[in-house]
Parts: structure tokens; sequence; C-alpha cells
């Protein structure tokens, strides 16, 4: 069998998406004989490993260094040469209509997956009537796919709301060998030259708009001393003062661990996360969050953090001041134990390959019941 994912969405630079498909590629080569391929207008095939393909695009404005096809030609011919057996596509864009081209050239399923949010996108940059014109068009786009999944139970009501009836929640996953809480070290707060009774708070992703972290800073800044924020990551300029740390992004998820790690409570302001992998990366790392809302609240509940009211920095800070007042180690705990028994990529990949072979035995079924109907006839 070979598995071919297409998306504009994979970066060197991480993000979830990259994430999925970086850790899915990893998990098959060890533990089945499925053929898998990334196909990416984000990607550089020249001397990379052949399990990568790179689509010709261009940059767009706005979408945070991301990489667009011009057509779906272009990607739809990666993808017939490819010869797959199934397809996942990970963006509503050109990769979607290439894969669905293919779909029926070819005959076999494809697969789509709802990472972003796309109509709230829409709307905070273009108001209301855009909004629903993009919510139309997705569900013009998804009906053609064989099978739509969404990351947390939002994004199906979501999808359900557009039109899209039979959405399937499918979870992601961590590695919860390089997520532990045996990454910490001691020695971060001397490494930031901080006191050592400093409160460490982490925030780690894309530095972009609907990610608020302008409400997380003004936050800190009420909170005062002896809280410290440390930003992980990159993308926009954000105001520098003294109890910020900017430390740009961690290829290296053993790095990323250890800084997660080393910190005392996540913090995640941003309510439009589809899913909040970030979030359930820190709570495997031993860590309580603190969030706003999106798909990271289904992640963080009383036992594993606090969620609080969204695009306030005085709710916020109140959050995040409450956290300190409890048992931060036993919060800990029981977010990596939620982490552990739930979202572990040993038993997320397992669900997501029944997922594939149901849809394609139901394929061949089809194709069988069609075989004897002509052959009766």
């Amino acid at each position: 069998m070979h598995l071919v994912d297409i998306t504009m969405f994979y970066a060197a630079e991480g993000g979830g998406v990259s994430t999925y498909l970086n850790a899915k590629a990893r998990w098959l080569a060890r533990h089945s004989r499925i053929a898998h391929t990334i196909v990416s207008p984000n990607v550089h095939s020249g001397g990379r490993a052949p399990a990568l393909r790179e689509v010709p695009a261009i940059a767009f404005p706005g979408i945070h260094g991301y990489r667009m096809p011009l057509t779906i030609a272009s990607p739809a011919r990666i993808l017939r040469a490819l010869q797959p057996d199934l397809i996942e596509a990970g963006d509503a864009g050109h990769c979607a209509w290439a894969a669905l081209r293919v779909k029926r050239e070819l005959g076999i399923p494809a697969v789509a997956f709802y990472h972003s949010d796309l109509p709230r996108l829409i709307a905070n940059r273009f108001g209301a009537v855009a909004m629903r014109g993009t919510r139309a068009y997705l569900a013009r786009l998804y009906r053609q796919f064989d099978m739509v999944m969404a990351p947390s139970r939002l994004m199906v009501q979501q999808l359900l709301e557009m039109g899209v009836a039979d959405a399937i929640h499918q979870p992601l996953g961590i590695d919860i060998d390089v997520f532990r809480p045996q990454r910490r070290i001691d020695t971060l707060r001397k490494h930031l030259h901080l006191p050592p009774d400093a409160r460490l708070l982490v925030y780690a992703g894309r530095f972009t708009a609907e990610k608020k972290l302008d409400v997380l800073i003004d936050a800190v800044r009420k909170l005062g001393r002896p809280y410290h924020l440390v930003l992980v990551g990159g993308g926009a300029a954000l105001p520098r003062f003294p109890q910020i740390t900017h430390i740009p992004f961690r290829r290296d998820q053993r790095v990323l661990a250890r800084l997660l790690a080393s910190c005392d409570v996540m913090v995640h302001p941003g309510d439009c996360e589809t899913f909040g992998l970030i979030a359930l990366e820190a709570m495997a790392c031993g860590l309580p969050v603190v969030a706003t809302g999106g798909g990271v609240a289904e992640l963080v509940d009383e036992q594993t953090g606090l969620l609080v009211r969204p695009d306030s920095a005085a709710s916020l800070a109140e959050g995040i001041a409450a956290m300190f007042e409890c048992d931060l180690a036993a919060l800990g705990a029981n977010a990596r134990r939620k982490a552990q028994d739930h979202h572990d990529w040993n038993l997320v990949m397992p669900q997501l390959l029944n997922r594939y072979g149901e849809l394609l035995a139901s394929r061949q079924r089809a194709e069988f019941d069609a075989d004897r109907i002509c052959a009766t006839d």
C-alpha cells in the first residue's frame, strides 16, 4: 500500500500539521510496510529523503510563510505519478482539489483532514460575508471526499454546521518518550539569569495574530515579578521587556521537550486552535495548562489545568496566579497521565490506520459488487 499526504501546511519550521505528518512517517516506517510520501510546496526535494516531494509554488502574503501551488494541475501530476492507494489532503486549497482529481482518475479513496479553522480566520480578516462564502466553499469541497476527519469535537461540530454531516473525530497524538517530565533540567532559571523563585510560564508556537500573544504579554505585565514568560518560536515581532525571554523555534523535539519540562505552567492564550498539539506536548512533560478555549479546551480540565475567559488579560492573569495556589505537581502528574493514556501515537496511529483500512475495504466491496452486477447482466 502507498499512502500519500498532500498539504501546503507542511514546513521545516514546524507547526501542528508538520508534527502530525512527521510522526506518521516515523511510525509507519517502524511499525508497518506501508509506503508513505509527503507532498508539499514547502519541502525541497533536492538532497532530501525520497519520501518528500516538492510542488512548484509561490509565497502569498498573509499565510505565515507557507507557499501555495499556482494551479491544480501541478500537484495532481505529482500525485498521479506516485500511484497512491489512498490520498489524505491536509488543506482546503489547490492540494485538496488535486487530490480529488486524482481520486477520480485512479479510482482510489481520498481523505480530508480539517486542520485549520478557516472560516474564523477569514472572518477575523475580511468580515462576516467572506466567512459565509468560505463556509459554503468548504462544504462543497469536503462533500466530495470519501472521509473527512477533524482533530477535535469542536471542529466536527463546525463541519456539521457547514453541511458536512459525517465528519469523524480523530484526535492527534504525541511521542510520550520524547515529551516526558524526565527532560526537566534544574538550571534553566540560572541560564536565563533569573532568581530561583521565578515562576516560569511557557508558550511555544508561531507568533501570529490568532495566537493572541498580546493578551498573554499583557497578563504577564499585570502579574509582575516573580512571573517570567518563555516564548519559544518565531513570526511577528513581539514586545520585549525584562519579564519575557524569546527563544527561537527548536526543530529538535527533545530540545523543545527539555524547555517545556523545565518550566512550571504552559499558557495558551489563543481560542482558535483546532486541537492544540503544543498544549498536549506540555502536558506530557508534566505541566498543567492555562487555556482560553478552542480545541485546547477539550484537552484541559480541572484535574490538569484551568480554562479562563478568552481575550481578557485580566482573566488570564487571574488564572495564572490561581494555578500557583494549587498543587502543581499533582496537576502535572494528572496531565502526564492523560496525555499518555489517550494521546500516545502508539494508540492514535492504529486508530487512523483502521479508518484507512475500513475505507479501502468498503471501496473494494463496492467494486466487487459492481463487478458481480455486471457479470449477472
